[in-house]
């Protein structure tokens, strides 16, 4: 039999004018064949809001492959972009219409690859190309820290180039946010404003780890006329689990690394009035020297807890200026006594040997103090003071799948018999 290209197999791929819902997703893959033969061409034209080849179809626009024929039918259609994506599609029953059910991506090059079968089962295909438009707004992600080696409690940011606020254009931004850790841990994504994520385990990373982080936005749709840009991927290492557990009843410091004691220090902390606050800080950095005046926490200058000092070996644990520090001049109170006025006092030598162990990522934790507790943000990392269902409620796609399975698991009164 002649597997000559003939007029009723002519197909017509074309871009119509809708908006569909978002996301990509896999799909079969472009080598498979019904026959062993080789498969011809299926189509002489196609035509599909333009020519293949076109640099500036329209992403909103999405794509559809018809049959012109009763005689022949679409077995499958593949299309996918130059990073391997491919786009969601539904084929009709009786193999005359493929219609993609997502949105295709902005700034993106397409091959689509159709095939056929006619009426006595010879395979046919049909290939062709095109580019879509450049997206009119682009939405950059940043993912912190800089790139290095931290503690087991430091959480990874994403940090949008604009905000986000509709829950779908949310759970598009979230579900292409990735983060990879080996060993594997379970973590989650927490939307902590419109425009910043943070991503931390149930507990914390292992020592020793190594944590990717990067993003599969480029081009897809967030919202209306909102693309995702190109972003760098992160990479940190994890050092040892060191941890630094400060009572505040008791006025000392133990310090850990992997489960193991390796000192216990005298200290003193926040005195009534400006009790240390309680809770898991992450080790924001060290500085070396540390001008601290009173009036950076709202003591005016001149009144009895007016204070001007030069402090060393500074390790900050929040954005307000919470430290752990050389504090010479309170030696006779370390270990008796909380006389500070927030942070955590202790020897010269002790905090020097405190400033060359730790590193940023560090555990701080306070107990026993009559201070509020952390924030979980906006004054350094508080994220682990966050329990993990409450965590997990932050997430766009997390969210909405927990209170699904609680609807789901509800009991139901039994019928009165």
């Amino acid at each position: 039999m002649s597997h000559a290209p003939r007029t009723w197999t002519v197909l017509s791929c074309s871009l119509l004018i809708a908006s569909l819902g978002a996301g990509l997703t896999a799909c079969g893959g472009p080598d498979g064949s019904p026959l062993a033969s080789a498969p011809y061409d299926a189509a002489q034209q196609i035509s599909f809001n333009g020519r293949p080849g076109s640099t500036d179809v329209d992403p909103e626009k999405p794509l559809e492959v018809t049959a012109n024929s009763q005689d022949g039918r679409i077995t499958d259609v593949v299309a996918a972009d130059a990073a391997g994506r491919q786009v969601a599609g539904e084929l009709s029953a009786d193999g005359a219409r493929w219609h993609s059910t997502a949105p295709l991506a902005a700034g993106a090059r397409y091959t689509v690859r159709v095939s056929t079968e006619d009426d006595e089962g010879a395979p046919g295909v049909r290939r062709l190309s095109f580019q879509t438009a450049p997206g009119k707004k682009k939405l950059k992600v940043t993912f912190g820290p800089d790139e290095g080696k931290y503690g087991v409690g430091q959480p990874i940011t994403a940090t949008l180039s604009a905000p986000v606020k509709d829950p779908r254009a949310r759970a598009v931004v979230e579900r292409s946010l990735k983060v990879d850790a080996k060993p594997s841990v379970e973590g989650s994504w927490f939307w902590v404003e419109d425009n910043l994520l943070h991503y931390r385990p149930r507990s914390y990373w292992d020592a020793g780890s190594t944590v990717r982080a990067y993003s599969n936005l480029e081009g897809i749709k967030v919202a209306k006329d909102l693309y995702g840009a190109p972003s760098e991927p992160l990479r940190i290492n994890i050092g040892d689990r060191v941890e630094a557990v400060t009572d505040a009843s008791s006025h000392q410091m133990t310090v850990m690394r992997n489960g193991e004691v390796i000192n216990t220090i005298p200290v003193t902390t926040g005195k009534p009035g400006y009790s240390t606050r309680n809770g898991v800080k992450v080790v924001l950095g060290k500085e070396y020297f540390v001008r601290m005046r009173g009036t950076s926490i709202g003591i005016p200058t001149g009144t009895s807890d007016s204070y001007d000092l030069p402090v060393y070996y500074a390790t900050r644990v929040t954005w307000s200026g919470e430290y752990v520090h050389a504090a010479p001049w309170s030696v006779g109170s370390q270990g008796y006594a909380n006389v500070s006025h927030g942070c955590t006092g202790m020897s010269t030598g002790n905090a020097a040997w405190f400033y060359e162990t730790v590193r940023a990522g560090d555990i701080v934790k306070v107990v026993g103090s009559w201070g509020d507790e952390m924030d979980p943000f906006g004054n350094g990392y508080g994220d682990w003071n966050v329990p993990w269902n409450k965590w997990r409620k932050g997430s766009a796609l997390l969210a909405s799948t927990e209170e699904q399975r609680d609807r789901t698991h509800t009991p139901r009164l039994r019928p009165q018999i």
